[in-house]
């Protein structure tokens, strides 16, 4: 049997260098279109670049980024079932930075609304992996929250009912568990 032989390239050539050139030749306005155009139809293109340049949103808008990052962050692939799948970490990343932004603009109840709908769809798709892999980037998402909660004037009943729904809504049973009951003690001792 004859051996097959592979030819060398002549020169190996670096595709982002001649992106770069050709980039230099346009102008701002025209880079501007087309990553606009990209970041369109690529959220997770969208998440990086509001990131990179801090991006800032009114309140009602943050809301609406953050739920589709809960829905991009927590969705998997059913087929997958059992098996430590791919997720998006930079969709987790994006809901834990609109979170801390919803804080910080006083919309805290809108932030544990959402935390809850993150509860949720989070306990359920670390429900339907292997391990769980995710937990970690679940729990970074509440910290700001759960941190802001304890320093907020709401009502105790409606912070107590917020731990209680939190817990409820956990599938997995394990996701903040000691945080939300030292918070849940906290309340109910002050």
């Amino acid at each position: 049997m004859a051996k097959r032989t592979v030819k060398k390239l002549a020169k190996e050539t670096n595709a982002a260098e001649r992106l770069g050139k050709a980039l230099a030749k346009r102008t701002k306005c025209e880079l501007i279109e087309v990553l606009v155009e990209f970041a369109r139809d690529d959220r997770s293109l969208l998440r990086r670049l509001e990131a990179q340049f801090e991006v800032e949103a009114p309140p009602k808008e943050l809301v609406a980024a953050t739920r589709q990052a809960i829905a991009d962050a927590t969705d998997f692939d059913e087929r997958e079932i059992n098996y430590n799948f791919d997720y998006d970490y930079e969709a987790y990343e994006q809901v834990k930075r609109n979170l801390t932004e919803l804080v910080k603009l006083g919309q805290l109840r809108a932030a544990m609304e959402l935390s809850l709908e993150l509860m949720k769809q989070g306990s359920y798709q670390m429900e339907m992996s292997d391990e769980g892999l995710m937990s970690h980037d679940i729990e970074e998402c509440f910290k700001p929250v759960l941190k802001a909660i304890k320093k907020c004037d709401i009502p105790k009943d409606e912070k107590i009912a917020w731990c209680d729904a939190m817990h409820k809504s956990d599938r997995v049973g394990c996701i903040c568990r000691q945080e939300l009951e030292t918070l849940k003690k906290s309340i109910s001792h002050a």
